[in-house]
């Protein structure tokens, strides 16, 4: 009887380790849009924050281009702007989407050409350190979503 409890007892913390080893952000949507020649792409993505305390997106990188960095697209009195922005917080439990008109990757300087239908990666990190991969798909430079 000691021995099952024993055996339980291992495998319960085997699970909370690994439960605490998963990722506390995922990632879901994916897509750049192409522009062309050496053009900056925009990704566009959704955070889901699944955790009980909120985190903040700090940084990006990718492999495949010179430079990654968090912008978002406003307008104002008619005219339309976009500024780089330091952080983007994810609430506790919610969720945030990287979408035209508004926050952005921009992707600048590919280190290779970037078709539609190819794969990048860009890595996002979080306010606790949490590095989070996404592989995003590149799409058509009329796209307006991951799949239109």
């Amino acid at each position: 009887m000691i021995v099952r409890s024993l055996a339980i007892g291992a495998l319960l913390a085997c699970g909370a380790a690994f439960a605490a080893d998963a990722a506390s952000v995922g990632v879901t949507g994916g897509w750049i849009r192409v522009l062309p020649g050496s053009l900056p792409a925009g990704g566009y993505l959704t955070f889901e924050n699944r955790s009980d305390r909120a985190v903040s997106i700090v940084a990006a990188d990718s492999p495949d281009y010179a430079s990654a960095m968090i912008h978002r697209s406003s307008t104002e009195g008619g005219m339309g702007r976009m500024e780089m922005v330091e952080s983007v917080a994810i609430p506790a439990k919610g969720k945030l989407a990287f979408a035209p008109g508004g926050y952005h990757v921009m992707l600048m300087q590919p280190k290779h050409t970037v078709t539609p239908g190819d794969k990048v990666t860009v890595t996002f990190t979080l306010s606790d350190g949490e590095k989070i991969p996404a592989t995003l798909v590149a799409r058509p430079a009329n796209a307006t979503g991951p799949t239109d």
